[in-house]
């Protein structure tokens, strides 16, 4: 069954005459192809993007069997297309309300003449479940991420800027094939490595410094997402230990993750380490993300998910230890859950490193 096949499975079974999707990503999912200022609508036996002269000839190139594709022009405007088609179409309409700002789908409704429903669902339970292809594809992004991680290690010595370093890992993943950034670099050093989200600056490395990176790429729409955490020159006493806690933490939540288990078993797994260690006040993140089409995605390995993640999901596992003022340790790899476990498919090496 292709991709397009499985959406259109999922529309009949949700009981929709058709699913209107106007979020890059999700068209991209659906089509094939990641047009902007377009839409796609879609039946249990039919599937269309209509879209504008920027993009037909591609899109017709690169778009999934199948898929039909319409010309948006200002004699025939997308919302008139759209219409047109959901006139013929027995049964509601679904849409994103999620992806969607409340005034969009008002216009929406308005343009159409008619009620949409709610139909996040639909897409979002297949996404959240990967393919061997998808799998494939997500493969390729993090091997180029570990790729640029391998260039990068040399040239980080004091002296480096927090900004020179970001730009170098960007650097090095596009000149191996990133598309794009899958979001902006974090690349900190010294005390700046305690803020889990810190912003790349003027910070530069000294020597007794963690430095912590956490960056990805994306590769035919699919995103990577890693974080290593180095020392450079000398490490404390306590900079190994609050480490080894950390990689601790990250392999108990790793042995937990499987199909069956929830995200909150998930992240209870990793916290319960660090807990026991004394440093349960400075993890105050999940445990993991899904990784896909969006770097941050369903379903969470998160307190909050008390739902089993299911065959085939990914994602994150990056436990952290942010003490405040001091420093702070992220070590974060990408899981692929399947059968009674799952697969690592993060390879980089993680031991502590000082260089």
């Amino acid at each position: 069954m292709t991709q397009l096949e499985r959406i259109q499975e999922a529309v009949g079974r949700a009981k929709l005459g058709a699913l209107l999707l106007m979020d890059d990503r999700n068209i991209y999912y659906a089509c094939g192809f990641m047009p902007t200022d377009s839409a796609a609508l879609i039946t249990p036996r039919r599937a269309w993007l209509i879209t504008d002269s920027r993009y037909t000839e591609d899109a017709q190139r690169r778009c999934f069997a199948g898929v039909e594709v319409l010309l948006n022009s200002g004699a025939q405007p997308l919302m008139r297309t759209l219409g047109r088609l959901c006139a013929e179409i027995e049964g509601d309409i679904g849409a994103e309300c999620e992806k969607l700002s409340h005034l969009a789908w008002l216009n929406t409704e308005h343009a159409l003449g008619r009620q949409l429903v709610g139909a996040d669902a639909v897409i979002n339970g297949l996404r959240a479940h990967k393919t061997r292809d998808e799998l494939a594809t997500l493969i390729r992004a993090q091997r180029i991420a570990e790729a640029a991680l391998e260039a990068v290690l040399p040239m980080i010595k004091p002296g480096l800027s927090e900004r020179e370093l970001a730009a170098e890992l960007t650097y090095q993943m596009m000149r191996r094939g990133s598309e794009r950034n899958s979001f902006d670099p974090i690349a900190i050093t010294g005390a700046h490595t305690s803020m889990p989200h810190g912003v790349p600056g003027e910070g530069v490395i000294k020597s007794g410094d963690f430095v912590t990176m956490d960056f990805g790429c994306v590769y035919q729409g699919y995103c990577s997402d890693m974080t290593r955490t180095v020392a450079v020159g000398s490490a404390t006493d306590e900079m190994p230990n609050v480490y080894d806690t950390v990689l601790r933490a990250q392999k108990a939540g790793i042995a937990a993750a499987k199909p069956s288990a929830t995200g909150a078993e998930v992240h209870a797994a990793g916290a319960k380490v660090i807990a026991d260690a004394g440093y349960g006040e400075y993890f105050g993140h999940s445990f993991g993300h899904g990784v896909g089409l969006d770097v941050h995605e369903l379903p969470n390995a998160s307190p909050r998910n008390e739902k089993p993640l299911g065959e085939g999901a990914l994602i994150s596992a990056e436990p952290g230890i942010y003490i405040p003022g001091k420093f702070g340790v992220r070590i974060e790899d990408v899981l692929y859950l399947t059968g009674d476990g799952n697969e690592d498919i993060t390879k980089a090496p993680k031991e502590l490193v000082i260089l």
